[in-house]
């Protein structure tokens, strides 16, 4: 089979595979950006991985005061579970946690969709029977309810309900094979850039980027994924590595976002950054991760994200 190369970089000719999550889209205000970032990045950490933190979540986008109900700067956070009962956990928790407590936040649906999750219409109760239900028309005329909750500076204002989307999607990944940390890393951080700015996706591990790329199951009885020794540098001796003589480092990131779509059209837009960046910054290939098929039902062909247009 002929390898497949993009801007001079080898494209391995492989796939993602993805499996299908719930998802859900929140707005935070606040009266500065700064505070509405600070509660957004409280309320995105741990969230890395559904396996160990419940939820994987990041930040969408930073929005004007033009762009949110209430006309005050906010940031559109993402999070994603298994299903929409584990999603409406995580929100809770993660809400009552980390936007009730930060000064200054109001809190809005962020998306549409057919699942109704009960936020402000649960988290009501911290307020001991002096929270206060309103309707307002949004910009539409629809009306929507919201809970005015008692704290120290004032009132937490939360709508009532928001909503999970069918079709999000978990699991997009590209894997960078270079020879050193600090070059591969900024084709990295390049392709992060790139992959983030595909409205509707995130990309949930540390700035982005994860070096514990990970398969199903291990040697160890029980365990529910275990460390990719193909792709780890110091076992290039062994039976099964998937590296080349020259690999010294590999790192991959990962996307999840409300629809299949967003998250082959990040790939897309990350595999061009890189393999552009790549040859000044050491890359030696791009490949992606996935487990024969048996994982998601999405495969996200590298070879069909070569093009420069958009997924459309």
């Amino acid at each position: 089979m002929a390898d497949l190369i993009l801007n001079g970089i080898k494209v391995e000719d492989t796939f993602a595979e993805a499996f299908d999550v719930a998802g859900t889209a929140i707005i935070v205000t606040n009266d500065t950006p700064k505070w509405a970032m600070i509660a957004a990045t409280t309320m995105t950490g741990f969230a890395t991985s559904v396996i160990g933190c419940g939820a994987e979540a990041g930040i969408d986008a930073e929005l004007s005061p033009e762009e949110t109900p209430d006309g005050r700067p906010g940031v559109r956070i993402l999070l994603f579970g298994f299903e929409p009962n584990g999603l409406k956990e995580q929100l809770l928790k993660r809400v009552g946690q980390c936007i009730l407590t930060c000064p200054g936040t109001a809190c809005f649906a962020g998306v549409e969709g057919p699942t109704k999750i009960k936020l402000g219409g649960a988290i009501r109760f911290f307020g001991d029977g002096f929270a206060v239900a309103k309707r307002l028309p949004d910009e539409t005329g629809k009306m929507r309810r919201y809970w005015r909750i008692p704290v120290m500076d004032g009132e937490f204002l939360c709508e009532d309900s928001v909503r999970a989307v069918d079709g999000a999607v978990g699991g997009g990944n590209l894997l960078f094979l270079g020879r050193t940390h600090s070059e591969t890393l900024k084709v990295a951080e390049i392709a992060v850039d790139a992959a983030r700015s595909v409205p509707g996706a995130i990309l949930p591990f540390p700035g982005g980027i994860v070096r514990s790329g990970s398969k199903v199951g291990g040697r160890t009885k029980g365990m529910m994924a275990s460390t990719n020794d193909a792709y780890c540098p110091t076992l290039k001796g062994r039976a099964g590595s998937a590296l080349p003589p020259d690999c010294g480092v590999v790192l991959e990131i990962v996307i999840d976002a409300l629809t299949s779509k967003a998250v082959a059209e990040s790939m897309r837009v990350a595999l061009h950054a890189s393999t552009k960046a790549g040859a000044a910054h050491g890359l030696i290939a791009v490949t992606a991760g996935n487990y024969g098929g048996n994982l998601g039902r999405h495969h996200y062909h590298l070879k069909d994200l070569l093009g420069e247009g958009p997924i459309v």
